[in-house]
């Protein structure tokens, strides 16, 4: 085979969940393109967190947990996430000689030869013993379906193409969607667009008080038990639902989070219930989440009849040479960093021929 490669090793993604996995094994003795290596479909550092719109600034960051071994220390709160994070991905990649090779896309991982895995890409082919998958969910926005939506006459975007709240001065827009993402949007274009209508399929849950580690572990659990019933994960998020901060609370009060009931159909110059109100509409942005992105493991046939892959841990069910890391429960920046650690402590045991625990 062309341009094959061998590795005891393969993590797919640098985002935090990857570069977690990639620290863990260079602790463990593992040295990057001997024994492992990193494959980014990205431009540079900094996993998704490079895409984000320049108004989310690291100030407005909630939930961003260092990664293994190096602390991220003295960032501008005003300064743009994108720069933040991707500048302290980069200054990681270095410090720990992580060595990723970027860009670099996966198209299929297939069953290979003597037990390993083909890990096909743009950049040729590798042979590996075990695989970490760390491709989170960015390059899967979800886009609902619904009647009249090819007629729309204005714009539809969603969160992975928002370019900020100037480009929407002076437009009538529609937010769909009741995660946090939805939330920052309309606040963001509240003082820009000529109208903002919030419209979520279920009422929005807010929470009230200090998320501890109680409630924390509480919402991971819920997220795992589907995931080890082999169903599509649900994120983190949304089962905590919305912190009620200062922010949220202005929102509420000025009308800028008034929620609507989702609309029926899309018309040519708007939205419409079908009790007959219509709001009219310049732009629609959905903020309706995303999917994981693991289609190139589609030829191991690892998904269950729910639609989602079975997983103990990190440890895919069907195939224990296989890990997903941030995947479900660990899709948190704090999960997907206890994820890389556990992922890596099976994979050793699997490399040595050990009993790998559940």
């Amino acid at each position: 085979m062309n341009n094959l490669s061998e590795v005891e090793v393969v993590v797919i993604g640098a985002g935090q969940a990857g570069l977690a996995g990639a620290y863990h094994l260079r602790r463990s003795g593992f040295e990057p393109e001997r024994d492992f290596v990193v494959l980014d479909h990205s431009p540079g550092p900094g996993g998704a967190w490079q895409f984000r719109w320049p108004s989310l600034t690291y100030g407005k960051v909630h939930g961003m947990h260092a990664l293994p071994g190096m602390e991220l220390t003295g960032a501008d709160p005003e300064r743009a996430s994108s720069e933040v994070i991707s500048e302290y991905f980069a200054d990681y990649e270095r410090t720990f000689d992580l060595r990723v090779r970027r860009p670099v896309d996966v198209r299929a991982v297939r069953e290979g030869p003597d037990g390993r895995l083909l890990v096909e890409t743009s950049a040729g082919t590798w042979a590996t013993r075990a695989l970490i998958n760390a491709t989170g969910t960015w390059d899967r926005p979800f886009w609902p379906r619904y009647p009249g939506q090819e007629t729309f006459r204005g714009r539809q975007l969603h969160t992975a193409q928002y370019p900020g709240p100037k480009e929407f001065a002076g437009q009538r827009v529609v937010v769909v969607g009741g995660g946090a993402s939805g939330t920052q949007h309309l606040l963001e274009l509240a003082p820009y667009a000529a109208s903002t209508t919030w419209v979520t399929r279920r009422p929005p849950v807010f929470r009230e008080g200090p998320f501890d580690e109680k409630a924390g572990r509480a919402a991971v659990a819920l997220v795992e038990e589907r995931v080890r019933q082999g169903l599509p994960p649900r994120s983190v998020v949304s089962v905590t639902g919305l912190p009620l901060n200062d922010a949220i609370r202005q929102g509420l009060r000025d009308g800028a989070l008034d929620r609507q009931p989702m609309f029926d159909r899309i018309t040519p110059d708007g939205v419409a219930w079908d009790d007959g109100r219509q709001i009219a509409a310049d732009v629609i942005l959905w903020a309706t989440g995303f999917r994981a992105a693991i289609d190139h493991l589609t030829p191991l046939r690892l998904r269950e009849p729910g639609g989602g892959i079975r997983i103990e841990g990190t440890r895919a069910v069907a195939d224990p040479r296989i890990h997903l890391v941030g995947y479900g429960p660990s899709a948190s920046t704090i999960g997907a960093n206890r994820a890389g650690r556990a992922a890596v402590r099976d994979i050793r045991r699997l490399l040595a021929g050990e009993p790998v625990a559940a």
